[in-house]
């Protein structure tokens, strides 16, 4: 059966991770999603490391299941091209920076008036306005702005540190990908036609951390009963032969926590009786100090083994590797791995939406670099003669 998206057509400029994921989401349901991309080199993560030719392991991530056209917007001809692939369009997506479409020929106003249907998403670092509108901006950037980076330090070694992942830009594409389903839902219910989209990374980023990051920013009246930030509570435990996390929220679970470190009576100290006496300073550091010494008394696996019997959440700390062993992994089938017929092995995590009836079979291709150009262009009407005019000219690739 089709995906949701069947039938919907993505037009992706963007480039990196913010955007090309958010489109890749779409993809994955179902969405025909065209990669439009800079004739020379394509996007930024084709040269990046883990590669074979033009196709990256980065790249290969964040666009699965796209047609890649490349096409030349700084020549006047490439833009009466990409405006005529964007009038039949349903969706654009594009992260320059500001006032870059604007200048190029193809910013909302233009391309709306061209298609008054259209959903035109702009990503952006700041938004359109502001001190920082024309910096330019990488996720540890936002991290470090936002606060995150202030916060990413174990209480054992009090160092600031950055999240070792994309954090802000992957949380951006899954803003992206949810405005747009609401936005073409929107168009489906005759409440609106198209519109202008803007999504800011660091409004992102600061909307996507506040539920527990900003916790002690939320309330702010006089009465409001302080307690433990789940920043300063996150740690990876020691044992006797390792380390794993643990993190016991109930009562029930903080109390089974004590069963199987060995110590039951713990339950009946006044100091650890339930979560509001638990939160004072001085009873949470003494707390701490005795788990800590029952967990350097147990291995790891007998201490997992002790917590599971106890219903206390719990994990060992995998490496990559041991991430393709585990057994929830394995069942579950997350990962996947296929053949492309250039680049060769390709592995990769399955999208994780298990639908019911909209099933979207997933789309294994990595196009390179234009080699889906005449195809998509060829849809829009452009014959043989066509494009041999255009790749003449430069504003397609030579040998798509």
């Amino acid at each position: 059966m089709a995906g949701p998206l069947d039938g919907i057509t993505v037009i992706d400029i963007s480039a990196v991770i913010s955007g090309p994921m958010a489109a890749q989401l779409l993809a994955d349901q179902g969405a025909n999603v065209i990669k439009v991309e800079p004739i020379q080199m394509g996007d930024i993560t084709r040269i990046g490391g883990f590669r074979v030719d033009d196709i990256s392991a980065m790249y290969a991530s964040a666009n699965r299941a796209k047609r890649s056209v490349a096409l030349d917007l700084s020549n006047p001809q490439g833009i009466e091209v990409f405006k005529t692939l964007a009038a039949k369009a349903d969706v654009l997506i594009q992260n320059f920076r500001p006032g870059a479409v604007d200048r190029m020929g193809i910013g909302p106003d233009e391309l709306l008036a061209i298609n008054p249907d259209l959903i035109y998403v702009s990503i952006s670092g700041y938004g359109p306005s502001g001190p920082y509108r024309d910096g330019r901006v990488y996720d540890p950037v936002i991290q470090s702005i936002s606060g995150v980076v202030s916060i990413q330090q174990s209480q054992d070694i009090p160092i600031p540190d950055l999240v070792r992942t994309l954090i802000c830009d992957k949380s951006t594409s899954l803003i992206v990908a949810g405005a747009v389903s609401s936005a073409l839902y929107a168009r489906a219910m005759g409440t609106t036609k198209g519109q202008h989209i803007e999504v800011p990374m660091l409004d992102t980023a600061l909307y996507w951390l506040w539920p527990d990051v900003f916790m002690g920013h939320t309330l702010r009246g006089d009465d409001v009963v302080p307690g433990a930030l789940l920043y300063q509570i996150y740690r990876l435990q020691q044992t006797a032969d390792g380390q794993m996390v643990y993190f016991a929220a109930s009562d029930s679970e903080m109390f089974g926590l004590f069963k199987a470190l060995g110590h039951p009576e713990w339950q009946e100290d006044p100091r650890f009786a339930d979560a509001a006496t638990r939160q004072n300073p001085e009873n949470f550091q003494a707390l701490g100090a005795l788990l800590h010494e029952a967990f350097l008394s147990l291995t790891t696996a007998e201490a997992m083994e002790r917590l599971a019997e106890n219903e206390v959440p719990a994990a060992q700390v995998n490496t990559l590797d041991e991430v393709f062993e585990d057994p929830q992994v394995v069942h579950s089938e997350i990962i996947e791995s296929w053949d492309h017929p250039d680049a060769g092995p390709v592995t990769m995590a399955k999208p994780p939406v298990r639908w019911g009836t909209t099933v979207p079979e997933m789309d294994r291709r990595v196009d390179h670099l234009g080699q889906s150009t005449d195809e998509v262009l060829a849809e829009l009407g452009y014959d043989a003669a066509a494009l041999a005019e255009l790749r003449d000219a430069g504003v397609i690739k030579a040998d798509t």
